[in-house]
């Protein structure tokens, strides 16, 4: 069954071990207000391109968060990561010249340290961009209230949504190490795996 547009956020971020808990809280964040995450690891077509994958990506969803705490060199020798300005690029173009129901798309933008996005990415500047200083709370606080706003739901209190988080995790730890994977198996599991858990959790009723 096809995700709904509606109800589809594309999620484009950093997927390296130190930003993993800031993605999958907020992956868990946009589960529990009843969205859907999409994110680029989620199609393991090979035969598709992945600039293409992204592409369908974002054209079938009306929200995109993208995180843009990786657009700087954290030492010598270092490159830039210019995967998240260009796919920011990409959803705002679809925005801006797309038909239909893209030019009803909506961005949040986050980044690690307040005004960071200034020296790099100045054709943005007054935007409203929200920084999560490498902080999941932080982002789930960001992503929260503007999935509420945006879709004019029902405000629900972050913290509510972290204790459900930690209910999951609970749930998940406890049912994998059932099945035999070791605390280190499960460290190592990929995002895309913990999110289709949580997607899980959430349809047989959260239980506890």
């Amino acid at each position: 069954m096809p995700i709904p547009f509606e109800r589809s956020v594309f999620v484009n971020c950093p997927f390296d071990d130190q930003f993993a808990p800031i993605l999958q809280a907020i992956a868990f964040c946009i589960i529990d207000l009843g969205f859907y995450p999409r994110l680029a690891p989620e199609n393991a077509d090979n035969a598709a391109n992945r600039l293409d994958r992204i592409v369908n990506l974002i054209r079938g969803s009306k929200f995109g968060i993208h995180d843009l705490s990786r657009c700087k060199a954290r030492a010598a020798d270092e490159y830039m990561r210019m995967n998240m300005p260009f796919e920011l690029g990409i959803d705002y173009g679809c925005r801006q010249f797309g038909e239909g129901s893209l030019s009803q798309k909506s961005i949040l933008i986050l980044e690690g340290d307040r005004y960071d996005y200034q020296k790099g990415l100045s054709d943005i500047a007054g935007w409203d961009i929200h920084a999560h200083g490498e902080d999941h709370i932080v982002a789930v606080r960001h992503v929260s209230g503007w999935l509420c706003r945006q879709q004019n739901i029902q405000r629900i209190g972050p913290t509510r949504i972290l204790g459900n988080y930690a209910a999951f995790q609970e749930w998940y730890w406890e049912r994998e190490l059932a099945l035999g994977a070791s605390e280190d198996d499960i460290r190592a599991y990929p995002t895309i795996q913990m999110v289709e858990a949580m997607q899980e959790w959430v349809n047989i009723g959260r239980p506890i």
